[in-house]
């Protein structure tokens, strides 16, 4: 049987082999890239991955073929060009570049993870056959866009720096590219026969954006990284909150700003540490061109609240780096205005890493209330700040959310029985044909 994957990126297997700087996203691909190649010989699957090029990765000076090929660990892989730095317009020409990859590897299944970019919906129209297309839900753009402001103020929203303007990307528009990508996303979902989701959000999702499609169940298996090691009271840094990501107003982390001088009134030594792009950079003047409207709002609240001391931006970290912040962390924190199965939670939950998440999308799903850690009501931040408290203060209860988070991830994200599900839905829809 011979499979097509469509990625968002280029997996850090293939980088590595082209020298190429790795991405930190999408993490849990390269596991069950890995498992489908250790394990050719005997699971009877072919296994070619394509993906788009980025703003770095130039295919060849002056070449304009549709794709360019090439494999690594006997794994066929193909570079096509698309413009990932604006996933809101859909490219026609996308289609003829997919067909000719069709074309040439001939595949049995095209597998499509996400539907956050036009590729997935030029592919489902290039491939033409929904009875063998299988699209994995990640994130769903129409359901970011309901929900895109988190509540900021109106003001907030309508404000623009120069960066916005010049970019005509302030948070107005950002709204409204995500309703243009969910145009797209719903398309895409329209055209295919299977999907794969593993939470009620998105099962409830797929039947109202595909309900001829078939819904497959299928648990994520997550970094390397993040099943070796576990979290220990005794070597974090006390009352230290992280965040996974602060880069958009969904990701909430105005929501933590808000409560955090309450928290700091009560215990002086609380740090917040966001990975991800440094979006209140302000030191130089490069920094002050280029800092967008969320960035600066949330700058203008650390000024305003005197929380320079006490919020800290990491930048991006690669798998080794976030894992030490995790096992460092006193508390992590998922106060996003809408999620699915974020693997944020799913990595803090492997290691163990006491856990307060926002009630959002499938979030419960992974996570169960007051055993493995706090689901808080989104729409009541004094709960945030409460179920940190709550942490703070009760190490016993901290220990108790490590060790049943830890129990209930190697059961979600256990790679082999994840592996032999992918193995079933990928026969189950070769011999339903």
């Amino acid at each position: 049987m011979k499979v097509l994957w469509l990625c968002n990126i280029m997996l850090p297997f293939i980088a590595r082999s082209l020298g190429h700087k790795i991405v930190v996203k999408e993490g849990w691909l390269s596991g069950l890239a890995s498992k489908l190649m250790q394990e050719q010989e005997n699971n009877n699957i072919t296994l070619a991955i394509c993906f788009p090029s980025s703003d770095d990765f130039k295919l060849a000076e002056g070449d304009n073929s549709l794709f360019v090929k090439n494999s690594v660990k006997g794994v066929a892989y193909y570079v096509f060009r698309e413009d990932t730095v604006h996933p809101e317009q859909y490219d026609a020409s996308l289609e003829e570049s997919l067909g000719a990859i069709v074309k040439d590897f001939e595949p049995d299944i095209v597998h499509i993870f996400g539907t956050e970019y036009p590729h997935t919906l030029a592919m489902a129209k290039a491939f033409a056959r929904p009875e063998r297309t299988l699209i994995g839900i990640q994130g769903l753009c129409g359901a970011i866009a309901d929900v895109y402001m988190a509540d900021l103020p109106l003001t907030v929203q309508k404000k623009k720096t120069f960066r916005d303007i010049l970019k005509k990307d302030g948070l107005l528009e950002q709204q409204q590219k995500f309703v243009q990508r969910g145009e797209n996303e719903k398309q895409a979902l329209a055209l295919t026969g299977h999907v794969t989701g593993r939470t009620d959000f998105d099962k409830e999702m797929t039947q109202k954006l595909a309900p001829q499609a078939k819904y497959h169940f299928m648990n994520e298996t997550l970094r390397d990284e993040f099943y070796h090691d576990s979290w220990n009271i005794d070597r974090i840094q006390q009352y230290s909150l992280f965040l996974s990501q602060g880069n958009y107003p969904i990701k909430g982390l105005h929501y933590v700003l808000d409560i955090l001088p309450d928290i700091v009134e009560e215990y002086p030594e609380t740090v917040v540490y966001v990975a991800g792009d440094v979006i209140t950079a302000n030191k130089s003047i490069k920094d002050k061109i280029k800092i967008s409207g969320y960035g600066k709002y949330l700058l203008d609240i650390i000024r305003k609240r005197k929380l320079e001391d006490h919020v800290k931006f990491l930048g991006r970290l690669n798998s080794d780096k976030i894992c030490a912040r995790y096992l460092k962390t006193h508390v992590f924190l998922c106060p996003s205005a809408i999620e699915n199965s974020p693997n944020s939670v799913g990595e803090a939950m492997l290691l163990g890493v006491p856990i307060v998440s926002a009630d959002v999308g499938g979030v419960h799903n992974l996570l169960t209330h007051n055993r493995d850690g706090i689901l808080y009501d989104k729409n009541k931040p004094q709960q945030l700040k409460e179920a940190i408290l709550r942490i703070f203060e009760d190490d016993k209860l901290a220990m108790s959310f490590s060790s049943n988070a830890r129990d209930h991830a190697q059961k979600t994200h256990d790679a082999e029985k994840n592996y032999r599900r992918l193995l079933e839905i990928y026969h189950d829809i070769n011999h339903s044909i």
